[in-house]
């Protein structure tokens, strides 16, 4: 496999990351898969790919342990994490731990070569003048504490102040995939 064109693919969706494995194979990739952040640990121990596509949850972890394991390999690895519920909390450590590029899913091949491809961030992107609401600013919050707990619902809840089946129920409606 190309060391040069190799993207690793961590995603627990066993679906999601065949689907995207075959799209970038079509594409001219070698694509390894990993589906925790154990695996990601085994293939770098032989392989040094170019690329990274991230989920930030991967199960009950993280997948911002997953960033800083790639960003500690090879400084120059383009890293773009996928999220099904992008939060300014996420968004912001992702960036910290050495990620190149955040995406919300749904996201497509097309949008993650994309990412790779930037190489520096555009000062005319437009910024927008709407406030959060409140329920917006909630979500970051919980959702923010939830990256600091390491996903842990119990200890989230505890720090929020809030009893755990209330946050699980609003985790339910927003769910983090």
């Amino acid at each position: 496999m190309s060391e040069e064109r190799l993207l690793l693919i961590v995603e627990d969706d066993i679906a999601f990351a065949r689907t995207l494995k075959r799209s970038f194979e079509r594409r001219g990739y070698g694509v390894l898969v990993a589906h925790s952040h154990d695996m990601v640990e085994e293939i770098l121990a032989s392989h040094r790919p170019g690329f990274a596509v991230v989920d930030l949850k991967l199960g009950g972890a993280s997948g911002l342990a997953c960033v800083q394991t790639l960003r500690a390999q090879d400084a120059a690895m383009k890293i773009v994490v996928l999220t099904g519920f992008a939060s300014i909390a996420t968004a912001v450590e992702a960036i910290k731990l050495g990620a190149s590029h955040y995406l919300a899913k749904p996201s497509n091949t097309d949008d993650i070569e994309a990412a790779f491809s930037k190489d520096e961030g555009n000062p005319d992107a437009p910024v927008d003048g709407r406030q959060s609401s409140i329920k917006t600013v909630e979500w970051e919050h919980i959702h923010q504490t939830l990256v600091e707990t390491d996903f842990n619902i119990s200890e989230t809840a505890r720090r929020l102040g809030m009893h755990r089946r209330t946050l699980a129920r609003k985790l339910e409606k927003r769910p983090l995939r």
